[in-house]
């Protein structure tokens, strides 16, 4: 147990590095003026002006929504179109045909939103140009989209006086080729030089020690799975994600990609630090990520260690959980990145999540029903940890009696309404998008397990594809017309409903002008806020899902405890 200890709190000290270091490298690469010229200013200007695009011309944000959009579907459709040809396309060894209507809509969909909710087979169903030209590109620019984005809203809470937030096709660019490419390309080569395929090879037959014959898949694995990890994008190269040996050979590479994860997520604390001019606020906010991450890694790992008291009862001194558990991660490993992958909307596994307890899959659940903000995605997170901050300031100005203020600005109506709205994309989708899945039967026949388990696979599915997670209950079908459908809109509605209303939040905050703090002014940087934070985060989450985890996951660990066993259904 003290080595799991050691290995958490290495874990956490390793992203707590990289979080500072590259918060410090994202605000000189994507909050340089535009008026700044230099080496980037060159780059930045010269794609921008290649795409038609005045890179010195700023945008309201509206604009920058209408430019997000636009942006999004364009790469949707073309997404859409190489997966239903895919036949016609080289770098196809095998033969693989294009995917069904209802298939590819939902792939595409999931990897523009960067979900990458994966109904499908990924050796077994796309080729090598589809996973280089399609998925692996919007890996980069569903990532850089949220970044962008991210940046924008930053912007909106630090600037006073102004319309604009910044240009999206700037951000855009800064984000994909100061930021990502060249992180992308360390990871890359660093998991190439560790084992993980990078090549064009056919699959390779083989025969098993059994005597056996079997397939291994290769192809341009360690390129897009440097791409899924730093951009909280998730999608696996093989079915078996990072659980396959070929994605995730060793303990080295499990820690790598690990901190990958996190890394981009946690460092916009410090970015948003340097942004509104007051370290403090930045740390504030992580402080609150990382207890939350803490807790939920705390629940994991201890349901996990203390295991199924049935098969304890059946098997005189059985171990702790290990089903869906690779042998070489262990409990530590794979609960550490079950909480991670779902703090962020990562949505890669090292195991699998429908084999845990009912507490350790509720951790992993509760993180994305919150609207992953315990770091959260790429950009993403943090924008959705700000609609949090911003409920938690008016609360907070409720209860002293005082118009709510935040960095200098008066928090309003018109701003706590439009950060409820966003809130509100996750109970429709998810709430919404699982009722219809418990009742239509088309949708029901997905259901793998009988009692609350079986309801908690449904309310997983939902909440990974409109949390944009990505990451699933693997006995969970998913893979019919109606649930590629209705995931896919699920998918649409957590991303878009989410990111306009915050736009439109910093929109209004960007117009304000600062007022001088006083003494009756509630301070956001230290330990209250933190915990005032935190509550509200818990309260609501637990107000709008605790029906449901109660249930699911909750009812199916009182049935454990008492020995109760659901049958076929």
């Amino acid at each position: 147990m003290l080595i799991d200890f050691a290995q958490f709190a290495l874990y956490a000290a390793l992203v707590t590095g990289a979080a500072i270091i590259l918060g410090k490298w994202m605000a000189a690469v994507l909050d340089r003026p535009h008026t700044r010229r230099g080496v980037l200013a060159r780059v930045d200007g010269a794609v921008c002006r290649a795409a038609g695009v005045d890179p010195d011309a700023e945008q309201s944000w509206v604009q920058y929504a209408a430019a997000v959009l636009a942006f999004n579907l364009a790469g949707a459709v073309l997404l859409y179109a190489i997966l239903l040809t895919q036949g016609w396309h080289p770098w196809n060894p095998e033969g693989l045909p294009g995917l069904t209507p209802w298939l590819a809509f939902n792939t595409a969909i999931s990897f523009v939103t960067n979900t990458n909710w994966q109904a499908y087979g990924g050796e077994t169903t796309l080729s090598y140009f589809s996973q280089m030209a399609g998925l692996t590109l919007q890996n980069f620019i569903s990532a850089a989209t949220g970044i962008a984005v991210g940046v924008a809203v930053i912007r909106g809470f630090a600037r006073r006086e102004t319309k604009h937030l910044g240009n999206f096709w700037v951000d855009l660019v800064r984000s994909t080729f100061w930021l990502l490419l060249p992180l992308a390309i360390v990871l890359g080569l660093a998991l190439v030089a560790l084992g993980v395929p990078q090549n064009l090879l056919p699959y390779t037959p083989v025969e098993t020690i059994s005597g056996g014959h079997q397939l291994l898949g290769q192809g341009p694995a360690a390129s897009q799975i440097a791409i899924k990890q730093l951009g909280t994008n998730g999608g696996g190269f093989w079915n078996a994600n990072s659980a396959h040996p070929f994605e995730n050979p060793s303990a080295i590479t499990n820690l790598i990609e690990m901190l990958a994860i996190l890394a981009i997520p946690a460092g916009f604390c410090f970015l948003y630090g340097r942004m509104v001019r007051d370290a403090r606020q930045g740390r504030a906010i992580f402080a609150a990520m990382g207890i939350l991450w803490a807790v939920g890694l705390g629940i994991a790992y201890t349901a996990e260690t203390v295991g199924n008291p049935l098969i304890a009862d059946a098997v005189a001194g059985a171990p702790a959980n290990m089903e869906g558990k690779e042998t070489r991660f262990g409990i530590a490993n794979s609960a550490l990145w079950a909480v991670s992958t779902t703090a962020a909307s990562n949505g890669s596994v090292n195991a699998m999540h429908d084999s845990f307890t009912p507490l350790g899959g509720m951790a992993a659940l509760f993180n994305i029903l919150t609207g992953e903000v315990v770091f959260g995605g790429v950009g993403a997170g943090f924008y959705g940890m700000l609609s949090y901050v911003v409920l938690a300031v008016f609360i907070a100005g409720l209860m002293v009696g005082r118009t709510p203020e935040y960095l200098g600005k008066k928090i309003e109506a018109k701003e706590v309404k439009l950060a409820l709205l966003a809130f509100f994309a996750m109970p429709i989708g998810i709430l919404g998008g699982g009722a219809l899945a418990a009742v239509v039967p088309q949708a029901v026949a997905a259901v793998q397990d009988p009692g609350p388990h079986g309801l908690t696979e449904i309310l997983y599915a939902y909440a990974s594809a409109t949390g944009n997670n990505g990451s699933a209950f693997a006995g969970y079908g998913a893979g019919s017309p109606w649930h590629t459908t209705a995931q896919g809109l699920a998918m649409l509605l957590g991303r878009f409903a989410f990111i306009v209303p915050m736009l439109a939040v910093a929109g209004a905050l960007a117009e304000k002008r600062t007022v001088a703090a006083s003494a009756g002014t509630f301070p956001t940087h230290g330990p209250l806020f933190v915990l005032l934070l935190i509550a509200v985060i818990l309260v609501l989450g637990g107000l709008t899902f605790f029906p449901a985890l109660a249930l699911g996951p909750i009812a199916e660990q009182f049935a454990m405890t008492a020995g109760t066993v659901f049958g076929a259904h």
